[in-house]
C-alpha cells in the first residue's frame, strides 16, 4: 500500500492486515543500503503480537525518489510522519545499517513517537564515526566505498552496469558464507539487483552515503552529530553477526558505553545481514525484546 508522510509517498508492505490494526503496537522495519522492503520478509512472516510493516525508504523501491532529503534530519521526519500516517502515536523502529541510522536519529529528534528501537549491524552514529576515525580496521572496512561514492554520476553507472553486478559484489563481500551458498540468497540478490535499477533508485541510495560523508564538513552535519549525543531513553536492542566484515565489534562496544541500558546480541556465523542470514534467531530476539517493551 502507499502511505503519504513528510510530503512524499512511501510504499509500505504490511503483514496480515486486520481491521483492528490501530489497537496493536506498531513495528516499522527499515532496510539498509541497496535494498528494499523485501529484506524484512522473514520478520514480516515471523513476528507476532504487533502490527508489522516494512517500508521502502525515501528513494528506494516503490517509494518516491525526490532529488533531495537524504539527510538524517529529513529521514527522521519521514519516519515520524509514517508513524502518524499509519494511525499510531508511537512505534518500535527496527532498522538495518542505513535503516538503523534512521532509528537512532528518529529516537533522538522525535522521541515522542518512538517506543523502542532495534538495530541490526548499525551502531550508534557517534560510536561508528569515532571508531572509523580512530581504528584502522574499521576505517578500512567502512570508508573506501563511502569515499568512492562521493563523485557524481559515475557511481550510479557503476552500481547499475551489467544488471547491477556491482551491488551483488558489495553484498557478497559483507555476507556470511552459509547464506551466500543458499537458495534464499540467490532469490534475494536477484530482487535487489532488479530494484536498484528502478529509475533514480541508485542515485537515491548513493545520496545516503554522500550525505554521511559530506555533512561532516558542513555546519548542519556537525549539528546533527551533536544532537546524536543526547541521551537515548528508549529501550534498545542491537544485533550484530560476529562475522560481519563491514561493521566490526569496536563500534558496538562504543555503543554499549553510550547506551548502557541496551541489550546487545551477537549472532554466531552471520555477516552483515543477520536478519536475513539467521532469521530464526533474530526473530526470537526481536519477539523477546518486543514482549518486554509492550508488556506481553
Amino acid at each position: 500500500m502507499d502511505v503519504h508522510a513528510n510530503g512524499i509517498r512511501f510504499h509500505v508492505v504490511e503483514a496480515n492486515p486486520t481491521t483492528d490494526d490501530a489497537e496493536q503496537p506498531l513495528v516499522i522495519l527499515l532496510h539498509g543500503f541497496g535494498s528494499f522492503w523485501w529484506s524484512w520478509r522473514h520478520q514480516l512472516r515471523g513476528l507476532r503480537g504487533a502490527r508489522v510493516v516494512a517500508v521502502d525508504l525515501r528513494g528506494y523501491g516503490g517509494s518516491d525518489k525526490p532529488p533531495r532529503g537524504y539527510d538524517g534530519w529529513t529521514l527522521a521526519g519521514d519516519t515520524a510522519g509514517l508513524v502518524r500516517a499509519l494511525g499510531h502515536e508511537t512505534a518500535t523502529l527496527v532498522g538495518h545499517a542505513d535503516g538503523g541510522l534512521v532509528c537512532w536519529a528518529t529516537s533522538v529528534l522525535h522521541p515522542r513517537v518512538v517506543r523502542s528501537i532495534a538495530v541490526v549491524s548499525s551502531p550508534h552514529p557517534v560510536a561508528l564515526r569515532a571508531s572509523a576515525m580512530t581504528r584502522r580496521d574499521q576505517g578500512m572496512a567502512l570508508l573506501p566505498s563511502m569515499l568512492r561514492y562521493q563523485v557524481p554520476v559515475w557511481p550510479e553507472r557503476s552500481l547499475t552496469r551489467d544488471d547491477a553486478a556491482e551491488l551483488e559484489a558489495v553484498v557478497r563481500s559483507r555476507a556470511g558464507a552459509n547464506w551466500l551458498a543458499s537458495e534464499d540468497f540467490s532469490e534475494t540478490i536477484g530482487h535487489m539487483r532488479r530494484a536498484i535499477q528502478i529509475p533514480s533508485a541508485a542515485h537515491s541510495a548513493l545520496e545516503y552515503q554522500r550525505w554521511a560523508v559530506r555533512s561532516q564538513l558542513r555546519g548542519e552535519g556537525r549539528r546533527f552529530m551533536r544532537s546524536m549525543k543526547r541521551p537515548i531513553s528508549v529501550p534498545v536492542l542491537h544485533v550484530r553477526g560476529d562475522a560481519d566484515p563491514y561493521v566490526l565489534a569496536d563500534p558496538v562496544r562504543r555503543t554499549q558505553r553510550l547506551v548502557p541500558h541496551g541489550r546487545y546480541v551477537s549472532v554466531a556465523g552471520s555477516g552483515h545481514f543477520a536478519h536475513e542470514e539467521n532469521p530464526k534467531l533474530v526473530n526470537e530476539q526481536l519477539e523477546r525484546f518486543l514482549a518486554g517493551v509492550n508488556g506481553a
